[in-house]
């Protein structure tokens, strides 16, 4: 098992029809602008921004891609220079979970998540003007990070994102990230059937706990975090079915074994297989 991130102060392509995720890049339009001055240390990159890389073998175990983009983020003038930020974004689902909301309820979407990006800023911070110096910016991106970490969240269901902790990590790379725990709110909906051929309408709101991490690998911003329900998401069902049956029972009819399974997993799953993603990017 991968080791939990170290903190100074606390924890920390193809699109699928299952999701509602919408298209939104992470550092996008102005709040990118922080981060202009913090990648390209080591010189201009020509071409691609590569593919952020998870490299923990979990990644192949459970998760699947869900969406990649590439896009110019920002094109930002300082003095005779235009700074140009480029980022490439991979966001994943866990599948147990994702399809076994589908196969029960029908519900598109998933509140366990895991994305990482990398920016390349163009051309190399020893190029632009005076002033622009990595240390100053370095609070303005992880500032920027967690609200576009906000959004992202939002955009996936999950809402009233608020920051419980922050702290820092070492990445298995060697480099220290700045990282934060965050909690937040999916809105559960969705209908199950119960005995004598009614149904159950499904109106919870589940407790989500999240990790984020933005940290500078010496030629890029690498940014990586990952949400996932606070408790068992069969715990939550449970509570708004009637007495007469259990959640269990209720998943059974409708979807098979492995899908109540799936719903029964521990918070302190998820939060290991995320933590372990997030300090093996690259």
């Amino acid at each position: 098992m991968s080791e939990e991130p170290r903190e100074g102060r606390g924890r920390a392509a193809t699109t699928s029809g299952l999701t509602s995720v919408t298209r939104r890049r992470l550092l996008a339009g102005g709040a990118a602008v922080a981060v202009a001055g913090l990648a390209g240390c080591l010189g201009t990159r020509d071409g691609p921004v590569p593919e952020p890389r998870v490299t923990s073998d979990r990644i192949d175990d459970g998760w699947r891609l869900l969406d990649e983009s590439e896009s110019t983020v920002f094109e930002q003038s300082y003095g005779p220079v235009t700074v140009t930020a480029l980022e490439h974004t991979r966001i994943y689902e866990y599948v147990s979970v994702a399809e076994a909301l589908s196969e029960a309820f029908g519900a598109s979407g998933s509140p366990v998540v895991f994305f990482a990006t990398r920016i390349d800023i163009r051309p190399a911070i020893d190029s632009l003007p005076a002033g622009i110096g990595r240390d100053r910016l370095m609070t303005e991106v992880e500032s920027a990070a967690v609200e576009a970490f906000r959004s992202q969240l939002n955009a996936s269901g999950i809402e009233n994102v608020e920051i419980v902790d922050q702290g820092t990590s070492t990445v298995e790379t060697g480099h220290t990230a700045t990282t934060w725990r965050l909690t937040g709110e999916f809105a559960f909906e969705g209908e199950i059937p119960t005995a004598g051929g009614s149904t159950a309408d499904l109106g919870e709101t589940v407790d989500i706990e999240a990790r984020l991490g933005v940290w500078h690998d010496g030629t890029d911003v690498l940014v990586a975090g990952g949400a996932h329900p606070a408790e068992p998401l069969i715990e939550t069902i449970d509570e708004a079915l009637p007495n007469l049956i259990d959640a269990e029972t209720a998943i059974g009819a409708v979807a098979d074994a492995e899908a109540a399974d799936a719903l029964a997993t521990e918070s302190d799953t998820f939060d290991e297989e995320i933590s372990a993603l997030l300090i093996s990017v690259e």
